[in-house]
């Protein structure tokens, strides 16, 4: 890097990182998710507000080093994420939380998928991989925030109810199916280098994960000062990482697939705390590169396509998460708290997205109108709670 080059780095890496508090905490005011105004950031600096003027503010040279500075929270994300699995976030599962997270997730899936294809059968889309694009479709439609739907239940204050309960269960159960699919997508449609049965070494790669890395951490972090525990940990996260990159998945697998499964031992507990604060520091240098590519152009049809993906996901979400409810015999308060809950999009949303973007499974206008839909449906989660009220939410 040159001299110039450091210089524009820092002074935009001081931008985002204030932008995004300011805006963050402007949106925490008004009972929002801090990711809705950091991600409002990212949409502000982009061509949809600034169009020419974008590359002046964040240069094309600095973009690449902002996106690594974001993929190194959203890896560390995904690590504490994996532990936070493992730390009870599957509590008051069972046969309930399972079938209505599948429920959440069947009808989303079918109708995103029957949206890919109808934009790839009427030239809309034109995709190298129009199969794959079809699937990640529905496997983008069918996701939901398990963070933003902890923030969200924490505000209104049904932790300690059976509905959050509940909620946080079957937000768990159908993170992990969506993420198995998208790998699945990934692995099918990604690319291999000439070399696609690389895709199979997950499996060893899986195993020898859960059989050595739990003893061998057992053992570091009982004759290890914490230091030496965390950066150990850290170390296997990212390296992880590059492994299922290197093999042609996304490195946010290895990272959550390490996270999930280390050890319960006090160590790794304070190690997930300090994962979930470095990550908050640099997540919101994701949110706003993700928010640099968004370029909505209200003269085209980009509108229109952008409410016929509102319509699509949550119509998808709330009645298949509703009716999936009603079917495990759920009262009906409850179930339309549980839909309400689960059309709760945000950060998982938009990792999903962007890798999307980067494997070529979908292009700029519909990455665009997803994530403007990834934030609106987020946004109006807490409003439609407000509203609603929380009378189906029994206490614990």
């Amino acid at each position: 890097m040159t001299s110039q080059q450091i210089v524009v780095f820092l002074l935009d890496l001081a931008l985002v990182l204030t932008g995004c508090a300011l805006l963050g905490a402007l949106a925490t005011r008004l009972g929002q998710p801090a990711v809705i105004g950091e991600l409002l950031g990212g949409i502000l600096l982009g061509p949809t507000l600034l169009g020419a003027w974008s590359h002046l503010v964040v240069p094309d040279t600095v973009r690449p080093l902002l996106a690594g500075v974001g993929d190194l929270g959203v890896a560390l994300f995904m690590f504490g994420l994996g532990l936070e699995f493992r730390r009870g976030s599957l509590r008051g599962g069972g046969r309930r939380s399972a079938g209505i997270a599948l429920g959440s997730l069947l009808l989303p899936f079918v109708l995103g998928s029957l949206l890919g294809g109808c934009l790839v059968l009427t030239g809309y889309w034109r995709q190298p991989d129009p199969t794959g694009s079809v699937l990640f479709m529905g496997i983008a439609m069918s996701v939901t925030a398990f963070p933003v739907l902890s923030r969200i239940l924490i505000d209104q204050g049904m932790t300690a109810t059976e509905t959050g309960t509940l909620a946080m269960a079957v937000a768990a159960v159908a993170d992990v199916l969506a993420w198995s699919g998208l790998a699945v997508v990934v692995a099918l449609a990604g690319d291999h280098s000439g070399s696609p049965w690389l895709v199979a070494l997950v499996v060893p790669f899986a195993l020898v994960l859960g059989g050595v890395v739990p003893p061998l951490l057992r053992w570091l972090t009982s004759v290890g000062s914490p230091a030496t525990s965390a950066a150990c940990l850290f170390s296997g996260a990212l390296a992880s990482g590059a492994v299922t990159e290197l093999i042609g998945l996304h490195f946010i697998f290895g990272a959550f697939l390490f996270g999930l499964v280390s050890p319960r031992v006090p160590a790794t507990a304070q190690v997930a705390e300090q994962a979930s604060m470095v990550s908050r520091f640099f997540l919101p240098v994701y949110f706003v590169v993700a928010g640099l590519q968004v370029d909505l152009d209200p003269t085209g049809g980009a509108l229109g396509l952008l409410a016929v993906i509102v319509l699509v996901a949550v119509t998808g979400k709330v009645v298949g998460t509703y009716a999936a409810a009603r079917m495990c015999r759920l009262p009906r308060e409850p179930s339309m708290l549980l839909a309400l809950l689960m059309n709760t999009r945000g950060l998982t949303e938009l990792i999903v997205l962007t890798t999307g973007m980067e494997l070529g499974l979908i292009g700029q206008e519909l990455y665009s109108a997803m994530v403007v839909m990834a934030l609106l449906t987020t946004a109006v989660t807490g409003p439609l709670l407000t509203r609603y009220g929380t009378r189906g939410a029994v206490p614990v």
